[in-house]
């Protein structure tokens, strides 16, 4: 009985497996499981309860995946044109592209930026921060600059703070400040799937240039377009300390 409970403590569950391998955050692996992706010991699984040990042979789209030794945590400047994607059927460019000949590492992006929007993006493969910056309740600042192609409502600053209902969807920022007639600098803390775009789509104005310009601390200034650096431990440390989500009720296990 003793050994059986030992056995089952040096389990974990599967996603958290696939996130500590790099193929995804965990979220993103829970779906990569029930999309039928994976294998343990050669039989397709499922279930998100699932748990394997270092002995189980775990594959994901037939290719077997290991634990990474090295947590890389790395920050880009996506340029224009490039998906936030690990794979895509279209043949679009993708922004891991950019790192994959400096990093050995397999990477993913922790969150999103849409291929039309520039500017920083996270990129590791360290599941536990990934879902930690990536949690609801983090809220964690992300600030973008917005450059028009027609003069910006007066009032649509003050309006977005407020909140602004569309098509039954709540936006709200955290702060908006308009710099001139032409651009605005937006802070969010969730940021629903287009939300600056959608926000200004109501109001018939153009977007020219989206660019985001902090994630928390981290700010864009020195990083060139297409061009990233590696994350110091205190930058991480920081970024951990700013999530506002407990840790301690998620449970990994």
């Amino acid at each position: 009985m003793q050994d059986k409970q030992n056995e089952n403590q040096d389990k974990i569950r599967l996603q958290l497996f696939l996130a500590r391998c790099g193929v995804a955050s965990r979220r993103a692996s829970e779906k990569i499981i029930t999309d039928g992706r994976v294998s343990v010991n050669g039989a397709i699984v499922k279930e998100l309860g699932t748990k394997v040990s270092l002995e189980d042979v775990v594959c994901v789209d037939d290719k077997q995946i290991h634990l990474e030794e090295t947590k890389r945590y790395v920050l880009l400047n996506k340029p224009k044109g490039y998906i936030c994607s690990l794979s895509d059927d279209r043949g679009r460019l993708m922004a891991v592209d950019l790192l994959r000949n400096k990093y050995p590492e397999r990477l993913y992006n922790v969150g999103r930026l849409d291929m039309f929007s520039e500017g920083l993006i996270i990129f590791t493969n360290d599941g536990d921060f990934a879902a930690k910056l990536s949690h609801p309740s983090a809220e964690l600042e992300k600030e973008y600059v917005v450059d028009t192609s027609l003069p910006i409502p007066r009032n649509l600053a003050e309006r977005f703070k407020k909140g602004i209902r569309i098509d039954d969807v709540f936006y709200r920022c955290k702060d908006a400040q308009e710099i001139n007639s032409h651009r605005i600098r937006i802070v969010l803390i969730e940021g629903k799937n287009r939300e600056i775009r959608r926000v200004f789509e109501s109001v018939e104005v153009g977007i020219k240039r989206l660019t985001r310009v902090r994630i928390g601390s981290l700010h864009i200034e020195g990083l060139e377009s297409a061009q990233s650096r590696e994350l110091t431990k205190e930058e991480v440390t920081g970024l951990l300390d700013l999530c506002k989500c407990n840790s301690s009720n998620d449970k990994n296990f």
